[in-house]
């Protein structure tokens, strides 16, 4: 408190001593009052202890307009008196850091004004506390989301899927075999998944599964995270599961519409022969799951499209496959941003490791593609590039040359006079500026990303 707005506390504890002994005594009168006729020094001390401070509405407004009455200052002062009567008349020592806290007791209840609390001693020192020295570092957020990535389970029990597809959807009564049926798939899922599958499965609601496969490296889902809800019927294993696809809105594959219909025969979604159907003896969920990321992510999507697998033999139709990877892939970056800044429950660290660790490959996916590679293909190390760029020049070659596209299969689209849409070029820089701000976010390692950026920035500043 500021003491030039109370002249009375001018001085502090020397004001306190020469307080007259008429006021000392009115004083010790109103607390004993306060403690409900008391006659023992020891139950005023035990009354005051126990009894919160409760302030009138006439002392609320004068602690509103800054007017607070000395006596409530030395009231408080006294409290130490009331434990004791041996220590009555003797001199009294003014302990600041003691009163506050006393203050502090008896107000911690009351909605102070604007403006009060910024000149209260005790709420002063809170806001000191509740600083940003006690929020973690930017390396400190970093490190714990790798320690949580790296201890995340592929296979892991929960209590509950609120988002869940089917969370609204309840599978009725089931009887023990389809207890028994769904715990044998647990087990199966919990030993036998690939390394790139994640599953989570639900405690409290046994009919409920979700999974998340990584894309294969070679394909246009590379590095992405796709999410999968499952339920198992209430007539499994005699049905197959059915499967729900997160696609954002995005249909980046004929077998996954942006509705969140997964197509596939094992699922009954589709037409099949043989082994290709559901078999209640032999199918399970880790045949679905290893199905959608065998077959469904694969390197050519483009003739997942029933009746296209007839132009995989000609250029046309491998022309075609390129051009439909193009836009494959720039639906599954907007899908790493979907789950980027909406991960789904219990996901959430795999999300924020997983594109941390792989944020810094995926960028450089990006601008290799954007400089006309092959969707897909091999992204040449950071080493490789520098070793090449070295020869070229020592050949005589210039920059431009060094950076040409290798693959062959841009060459096919190039010698048939079929040029990449620029529209690609633009929409990925898009999503390479977007993408490079999230993968910061999750401590990715994007320094060289963000080297060029600023090196292009310079120019245009200047």
């Amino acid at each position: 408190m500021d003491a030039s707005e109370y002249p009375h506390m001018q001085g502090g504890a020397s004001s306190c001593r020469a307080a007259d002994a008429a006021a000392w005594d009115a004083v010790q009168q109103q607390k004993r009052q306060r403690c409900q006729g008391s006659s023992s020094s020891d139950k005023v001390g035990s009354c005051t202890e126990n009894n919160s401070f409760e302030a009138s509405e006439t002392e609320l407004q004068n602690f509103d307009s800054g007017e607070i009455e000395e006596e409530d200052y030395d009231m408080d002062d006294e409290d130490e008196g009331c434990y004791d009567d041996d220590n009555e008349g003797s001199d009294y020592e003014f302990d600041e850091s003691d009163f506050n806290q006393q203050l502090a007791d008896k107000f911690d209840d009351l909605d102070l004004p604007p403006g009060v609390e910024a000149t209260v001693p005790w709420l002063q020192k809170a806001a000191t506390d509740d600083g940003p020295g006690n929020f973690k570092s930017m390396s400190e957020i970093e490190d714990d989301i790798g320690k949580k990535y790296k201890f995340f389970k592929q296979f892991d029990t929960v209590e509950d899927f609120s988002d869940h597809h089917y969370a609204n959807k309840p599978v009725g009564k089931a009887g023990k075999a389809w207890t028994k049926r769904i715990q044998h798939d647990w087990k199966l899922l919990e030993n036998d998944l690939p390394v790139s599958i994640y599953v989570r499965v639900s405690e409290n609601r046994m009919d409920l599964l979700r999974a998340v496969m990584i894309g294969p490296q070679g394909t246009p889902y590379h590095d992405g995270l796709f999410f999968f809800d499952a339920q198992f019927t209430s007539s499994y294993p005699a049905t197959p599961p059915t499967v729900y696809y997160h696609s954002g809105g995005l249909r980046l594959n004929p077998n996954l519409y942006a509705c969140g219909k997964v197509c596939l025969s094992l699922l009954g979604t589709w037409e099949g022969h043989g082994c290709e159907k559901w078999n209640s003896a032999h199918s399970t969920m880790l045949q679905v799951l290893i199905s959608i990321q065998a077959l469904v992510l694969n390197e050519k999507p483009y003739f997942n499209e029933p009746g296209y697998e007839t132009y995989a033999n000609n250029a046309s139709g491998q022309r075609t496959a390129l051009e439909y990877n193009d836009t494959t892939f720039q639906y599954s970056c907007r899908t790493m941003l979907y789950s980027l800044r909406r991960a789904p429950q219990h996901f959430e660290d795999l999300v924020a490791g997983h594109f941390r660790e792989r944020g810094r490959a995926i960028l450089a996916a990006c601008k290799y593609y954007m400089e006309g590679n092959t969707v897909g293909s091999v992204v040449p190390d950071e080493d490789d590039e520098d070793k090449e760029l070295q020869t070229a020049n020592a050949e005589g070659s210039s920059s431009s040359s060094a950076v040409k596209p290798k693959n062959n299969e841009v060459d096919l689209r190039a010698g048939a006079g079929v040029v990449r849409p620029a529209s690609f070029k633009t929409n990925m820089e898009v999503l390479f500026e977007e993408l490079l701000m999230e993968f910061n976010v999750k401590g990715a390692d994007t320094k060289k990303f963000c080297a060029e950026k600023l090196k292009k920035s310079q120019p245009a500043a200047a």
